[in-house]
């Protein structure tokens, strides 16, 4: 096995169980203003940057749908619900950091959420310290699943993206760390693994624990 040189993780719904949140939050606003199926869009906007999420959003409800005025609501929504600090952490996130940090495996975030977003969850919950690269989703190009975010953080950090552990939940995260030629490891959260998907894997793992035990089992 190639030597692991880093490890770079998504954060929504891989170190945070906020994309359940933000459906929940979608949900409510989408009973009150009648809106039908709003799961079916949202499902196909996880690991996408709010800029790709517009455009899907106008795609499922057409050109007309007061996208933005909905997505106030909805954050207005989630921010009363989930003040910082108040959205769970996934099972075996802490653990899974500590026990890279411990072996000197330098660890990435690259998350298509924003930038001051990203900063806010990680401190809230003393997670900002075990990153020394964080690739948001407004500092690049092009969104997941185009693999621009995954190079970035590989060069950011130093490595070559064939040594690197991408930890990823949704189906655009895992294609792109695929398509940068990342070796990706399938979290699942509210999308369920499917063969076109773990095809472009290196495992599936049901919880970040696992995800540790596999690296363990590796001498990673």
């Amino acid at each position: 096995m190639t030597q692991i040189e880093a490890v770079v993780f998504d954060m929504d719904g891989v170190l945070f169980d906020s994309e359940q949140a933000i459906l929940d939050c979608w949900q409510i606003v989408a009973d009150k203003h009648g809106l039908p199926d709003v799961r079916t869009a949202c499902f196909d906007c996880i690991g996408v940057n709010a800029e790709l999420t517009r455009t899907i959003m106008l795609e499922h409800f057409g050109k007309d749908f007061p996208y933005d005025t909905y997505k106030q609501e909805v954050s207005g929504l989630f921010h009363e619900l989930y003040r910082t600090g108040r959205i769970p952490v996934k099972t075996g996130a802490a653990e899974l950091l500590e026990y890279l940090a411990a072996g000197g495996i330098p660890t990435a975030l690259a998350s298509s959420s924003r930038r001051n977003s990203i900063e806010r969850m990680l401190s809230a919950v003393g997670f900002r310290p075990y990153f020394s690269v964080i690739v948001s989703g407004d500092s690049v190009a092009h969104s997941k699943p185009a693999p621009d975010i995954y190079l970035k953080a590989c060069r950011e950090l130093g490595v070559a993206p064939g040594n690197v552990f991408a930890i990823e939940d949704s189906y655009n995260g895992i294609k792109s760390a695929a398509a940068a030629g990342m070796r990706p490891i399938m979290v699942p959260d509210l999308l369920p693994p499917v063969p076109e998907i773990t095809a472009l894997t290196e495992t599936v793992c049901a919880s970040l624990t696992e995800v540790r035990q596999y690296l363990e089992a590796h001498d990673i």
